[in-house]
């Protein structure tokens, strides 16, 4: 039983840093906008389907689907030492998305909290 706690314990500990240092990584609308013009290389990539880009997205994002079953393989055309700048609908799929970049060895990655809602909704420019 003794074990069986600690196991859980170390478990609980460990998901708490990842959620920790993933929060750390996400921006609101006002300072994503202020990377994105600061750090001209950045990558910027929408992670909604492509319906969902047509109808909206920021100006130079690259779209690359979420859903799409070697979505994991498109990102590794990314270049891991340059800047990655995620987003969604309302940051639950840029959130993984981020997580799936810093698995793959990414070291700068930024998602977007709230995603194109709340950018939408701070009344942000977006391409259609």
């Amino acid at each position: 039983m003794q074990k069986l706690i600690t196991f859980y314990s170390f478990y609980l500990l460990l998901m708490l840093n990842a959620c920790q240092s993933d929060a750390q990584n996400k921006l609101n609308p006002d300072d994503f906008q202020a990377a994105l013009q600061r750090d001209k290389n950045a990558q910027l990539i929408d992670v909604r389907t492509a319906d969902e880009f047509k109808s909206g997205h920021l100006e130079g994002a690259v779209n690359i689907n979420f859903h799409d079953k070697d979505f994991a393989e498109q990102l590794a055309i990314l270049d891991k030492n340059e800047p990655v700048m995620v987003y969604c609908a309302v940051g639950g799929r840029s959130g993984k998305a981020a997580a799936t970049l810093w698995q793959l060895g990414f070291t700068n990655v930024t998602d977007l909290a709230g995603g194109i809602n709340a950018w939408k909704a701070n009344s942000k420019p977006v391409v259609q």
